[in-house]
């Protein structure tokens, strides 16, 4: 495969890993998200000025116990500000969504292990609209 091609289709991987993340937290729907985080990954914030670092599986909960933006017809805010494969085996993703009134900057952290794009880490910041 030329390198050209091989980027095309890490690109292609990597999109399909950021709509299953967007879908699944629109739907409220934890396998969805499961299956575009690695079991090791996290999510961190900036929360009352502190650092707050979440496993997955704790964030996982929570979506399963809220109601989903799907269910409530939330309409939906996805943004894919920029990709940045910047070798065979990381990624950058900047995108906004939203939760309304609740706005979101994620920034995820993909690592291909295993042949497979996976978030590794959710950086994100929140803005009450």
């Amino acid at each position: 495969m030329s390198s050209q091609s091989a980027a095309a289709t890490d690109r292609a991987a990597v999109e399909a890993v950021v709509k299953t993340y967007l879908d699944g937290l629109y739907e409220g729907d934890a396998d969805k998200l499961a299956a575009a985080f690695h079991p090791t990954s996290a999510l961190a914030q900036v929360h009352d000025g502190k650092l707050q670092v979440t496993p997955r599986d704790a964030w996982f909960e929570g979506v399963r116990t809220r109601p989903s933006p799907k269910s409530k017809n939330l309409a939906r805010h996805d943004e894919v500000v920029s990709i940045d494969i910047t070798g065979p085996t990381m990624a950058f993703v900047k995108l906004k969504c939203a939760i309304p009134p609740r706005f979101f900057t994620d920034q995820l952290s993909l690592l291909k292990i295993d042949g497979r794009w996976q978030i590794a880490q959710k950086v994100f910041q929140t803005e009450m609209r």
